[in-house]
Formats: structure tokens, C-alpha cells, sequence
């Protein structure tokens, strides 16, 4: 297995390369390529696939790990560059509508309708459970939470605000063989139920967490309990960015063993 981060908060060592804030990597495994999430904006994001030679037609599948802008908002350009259509894997919950209130009333959620998208050529594939929807490549279904999360916003239904569980937060597992590597978006169902969640569904062990873990301001005692749990657990290797936090990120590049950092051209090769 092959990943290279197309968007992150930081740009890595390659000219050219921009660094904004969200998600996206392409995945290559069993002869396959998944892109998953697609960040924030289009033009950031097409501009670092194609410094990095990745083209939006080489692409199989789509894996969408949640609906917030800074994992969905490159959507649309991505399937207009591709100009053919594509499957999409997704939570059935990603096309609610999701607000912060603070500081200031503001919309969080996928910024195209799910009309819109499907006009492009998208074809999503909606299903709260584990799919396998390409060899070796799984999606997470939802995620039960067995300890801490890290939820963020609000619904809006029927005119209220409702806070988000945020359901629809999933990971993309892969089969390795012997054992899997999990990628998560934001890890908003907690970094550790999501990686207790992917051993109980294979059965394997994770050889590496790769993605945002939704820990920055999360505090010492979750800090401390991620790294303990996740050790239990017979975690090997994380690759942390996005939402995960700097500080945050120090304390388990000091704690956990081996941890490694997330920026756009970043491989990870399992």
C-alpha cells in the first residue's frame, strides 16, 4: 500500500506544493487507486495532484470519511476535471446540514448539493455499514462509541440546532494482509474507537493510523489515555495531521514511539 497526502494544513519539500487547511490522499493498493476526502477548495487541490503527477482520471473510487467543507470542498473540481463518472463511498449522513456557532454562525457541512455533485458524475454509494468496495479496501460503516469522541458543530432540523454526533464519521481500512492500515479524515468518532472498531471488524492488527485525529485542544488526560489505549490495542505506527494539533502531535511523537507527521507529498508505503 502506497499513500501521498494531496491536501494538508502544511506543504512539505516539493516546489509548488501549497499547504491549506483539510484532508485529502490518494491510496494505492491491489493495483488500485482511492482518492479520499478531496479538501477544501478545488484549485489547491488539483494544483498539488498534478505537481505531484497524480491525474483526477487515474482514480477508481472516492471515499468520503465525513461531510465537513474541509474534506468535501474539492469535490466539485475534481469531477470536472475528471469529466467521467465516478463512485463514491459514503455515510448516508453526509449531506446534512452542519453549522458552527461560534464565533459566528457559519455552514460547515458538504457546500454542493448531492444533485449538483451526482449532474458531474458522481454515483454515491450510501451505507452506514462495512463495505468492502474494492479489493482490500473497506469502508469502516459507523463507528460505535466505546470511549471519548470528538464531535464538533451542530444539525439544523427543522429550524433548531441540534448538536452533531457527527455519525457519518467513518475510515477507510486496508488490507495489508497479515494486518491493516486505518486512514481517518478527522476522527471525530475518537481515535481510539475508531482504530478498537477496524480490529474487532478484520480481526487484524493496525499496523498504521494515518490521518486527523481530532485531538488538538483535547487536553493531557485524553492525550494520555489515546496513547495507553492505542498501545493496548498493538497500534504500530501513526501519521498524524490536519486536526490532530502540533502540541498535540508532540506529545504522541514523545509518548506513543513512532509517530511521523502529515504535509501535502508526504508517502506513506506499508
Amino acid at each position: 500500500m502506497k499513500l501521498t497526502v494531496l491536501f494538508e494544513n502544511h506543504a512539505g519539500y516539493k516546489k509548488g506544493l501549497l499547504g491549506y487547511h483539510g484532508f485529502s490522499a490518494i491510496v494505492e493498493h491491489n493495483g488500485k487507486k482511492v482518492l479520499v476526502d478531496t479538501g477544501t477548495d478545488g484549485k489547491v487541490l488539483l494544483g498539488n495532484m498534478e505537481a505531484l503527477g497524480v491525474f483526477p482520471g487515474e482514480i477508481d473510487a472516492l471515499f468520503i470519511t465525513h461531510g465537513h467543507y474541509d474534506h468535501t470542498g474539492g469535490m466539485k473540481a475534481f469531477l470536472e476535471a475528471r469529466r467521467v463518472g465516478i463512485d463514491v463511498y459514503a455515510h448516508p449522513g453526509i449531506f446534512q446540514r452542519r453549522v458552527a456557532l461560534k464565533p459566528k454562525l457559519r455552514e460547515i457541512g458538504i457546500p454542493f448539493t448531492r444533485e449538483e455533485l451526482e449532474g458531474l458524475g458522481a454515483t454515491f454509494h450510501l451505507s452506514p455499514e462495512p463495505v468492502e468496495f474494492l479489493p482490500g479496501f473497506i469502508s469502516s460503516g459507523e463507528i460505535k462509541r466505546n470511549h471519548w469522541d470528538r464531535a464538533v458543530g451542530y444539525l439544523v432540523e427543522n429550524g433548531r440546532y441540534i448538536k452533531d454526533p457527527v455519525r457519518d464519521d467513518m475510515a477507510l481500512i486496508v488490507d495489508l494482509g497479515n494486518e491493516i492500515a486505518v486512514i481517518t479524515g478527522c476522527g471525530h468518532s475518537g481515535i481510539v474507537n475508531i482504530a478498537e472498531h477496524a480490529v474487532k471488524l478484520t480481526g487484524k492488527p493496525v499496523k498504521a493510523l494515518v490521518g486527523g485525529f481530532h485531538l488538538r485542544g483535547a487536553g493531557q488526560a485524553i492525550l494520555e489515555d489515546a496513547v495507553a489505549k492505542l498501545k493496548a490495542l498493538g497500534v504500530e505506527e501513526l501519521y498524524a495531521g490536519h486536526c490532530t494539533g502540533i502540541d498535540e502531535y508532540a506529545h504522541l511523537k514523545a509518548n506513543f514511539g513512532y509517530a511521523e507527521p502529515l504535509y501535502v507529498g508526504k508517502t506513506v508505503t506499508l
